[in-house]
């Protein structure tokens, strides 16, 4: 295993020679799960398997019992392209207690990170969410939570 450096971003990422990387932040995980606290349900699902793109959705558990359909936010997490995903504890919370405190179903995109897969991936990933999004407008996408529960019009 390689060991020399090639490039480093102190306190947040190394790579090396050989091309392997290091995140130094950003690489704690929480799975999907019913919050106790907020009341919020989330799961985890493959948007585009070709691309990797991936989400976690977030709904009030109420409205998984309920006709409600609520305004959707789709939420793309921080880290500077390079750290950090959806299923990271702070982004996981975070949007736990705005599903809640909103009243809204939330899509946390995960797109791929650089310097494995350099911009503008994310971009494209991101682009790929959204119209995956938008393929609930009409109540039959691929998302059962989202046809019966989101409200795109809002």
């Amino acid at each position: 295993m390689e060991t020399e450096v090639a490039y480093e971003l102190p306190s947040v990422l190394r790579v090396y020679k050989d091309g392997r990387v290091e995140r130094l932040r950003g690489t704690a995980t929480v799975p999907p799960s019913l919050d106790d606290k907020t009341g919020v349900q989330s799961k985890d699902l493959a948007i585009s398997p070709d691309s990797a793109v991936s989400a976690r959705l977030y709904i009030p558990r109420a409205a998984l019992g309920s006709p409600l359909r609520l305004p959707i936010l789709v939420y793309f997490h921080g880290g500077r392209f390079i750290n950090y995903s959806a299923w990271s504890p702070t982004y996981h919370n975070y949007l736990n207690t705005l599903v809640a405190e909103a009243n809204v179903v939330a899509v946390s995109v995960d797109y791929r990170r650089a310097p494995e897969h350099p911009l503008p991936v994310a971009y494209d990933d991101s682009w790929i969410a959204l119209k995956w999004v938008a393929s609930h407008s009409a109540g039959n996408g691929p998302e059962e939570w989202l046809n019966s529960h989101a409200n795109l019009e809002k």
